[in-house]
C-alpha cells in the first residue's frame, strides 16, 4: 500500500553502490527506514542533498504490515531552507539536534503534535537572522515535554542530574561544589523555559555546559541514548 506523508530526515547510511537507507520521521507513520535507490549517482546531481539531516520532504512511501525496510515511490523537498544548509553555526546546530532526535525517537507511530513542533521550529530557525544562540537549548527543553519527560523548573532538571551523579564537566556530582555548580544553572534553565525572551547566559562556555547538562538529563530518560558525537562540533562553533 502507498501512503502520502510529510517527513523529516533524521539520517542516512550508504547502501550498496549508489543507494542509501534513509531514516525519516514521518507525520503519518512515525519513524521509518526507507531504501532510496540510485540517489548517490553523479547524474542527476544534487539528489543526495534531499536526505541531509532535518530536510523536510513530501513522500509517497510503500508500507508493509510486517514492518522493516520499505521503499519510496516518490520524494521531493517540501519546504526548502534558505539559511540552514549555508550558515556554519546553524548547520552545526541542525547536525547536533538531528543526532539527539534520532537517538530519542524510536516509536513507529504517528504523533501529529510532535511533528508540527519539529516542522514549525525548524522553519522559524531558518528564518531567524539573529538571536538564535540559545535555540538548541530551548529546542531540547521543549522536545523533552513531547517525549514525556519535560520539566517545569530548572531545579527539577538539575536536581535529577545531580542525584544521578553527573556534573557538567564529566566529574561525578557526589561532592558539594559540583552539586552547587549544577544548581547555578537552574536559573538559566528557568529563563529558557519561560520562552524566547532575553537570557542572562553570559557566553559560549556556559552555553556548552548547559547543553552537557541537558544531554545528561536526556540520557537518564532515553534508553541507550549514548554519546552525542556532534556535540564536539557544536562546541567549537559556540566557543567564545
Amino acid at each position: 500500500m502507498l501512503v502520502k506523508t510529510r517527513g523529516l530526515v533524521l539520517s542516512y547510511l550508504k547502501y550498496r553502490e549508489s543507494s542509501i537507507i534513509a531514516r525519516v520521521y514521518t507525520e503519518q507513520l512515525g519513524v521509518q527506514s526507507y531504501v532510496v535507490n540510485s540517489v548517490r549517482k553523479a547524474k542527476p546531481p544534487g539528489r543526495i542533498a534531499l536526505f541531509q539531516p532535518f530536510t523536510l520532504l513530501e513522500l509517497v512511501a510503500y508500507t508493509s504490515a510486517r514492518g522493516g525496510l520499505t521503499r519510496l515511490a516518490e520524494y521531493r523537498c517540501a519546504e526548502p531552507f534558505q539559511t540552514l544548509p549555508y550558515d556554519v553555526a546553524k548547520s552545526s546546530v541542525v547536525l547536533f539536534l538531528s543526532e539527539v532526535l534520532g537517538r530519542a525517537l524510536r516509536e513507529e507511530e504517528a504523533d501529529g503534535p510532535l511533528f508540527a513542533f519539529l516542522h514549525d521550529h525548524l522553519l522559524a530557525f531558518d528564518r531567524q537572522a539573529t538571536g538564535y544562540e540559545n535555540f538548541a537549548l530551548r529546542f531540547l527543553l521543549e522536545l523533552a515535554s513531547y517525549l514525556g519527560f519535560g520539566v517545569e523548573t530548572g531545579a527539577e532538571l538539575t536536581d535529577q542530574v545531580a542525584m544521578a551523579g553527573h556534573a557538567p564537566t564529566g566529574r561525578t556530582a557526589a561532592t558539594g561544589p559540583a552539586v552547587l555548580h549544577l544548581r547555578e544553572f537552574a536559573g538559566y534553565f528557568d529563563e529558557l523555559l519561560r520562552g524566547p525572551g532575553p537570557s542572562t547566559i553570559p557566553n559560549g562556555r556556559v552555553r556548552r555546559e548547559l547543553l552537557a547538562v541537558l544531554l545528561r538529563y536526556y540520557q537518564l530518560h532515553v534508553e541507550q541514548m549514548g554519546e552525542i558525537k556532534s556535540l564536539d562540533i557544536l562546541s567549537q562553533v559556540l566557543a567564545e
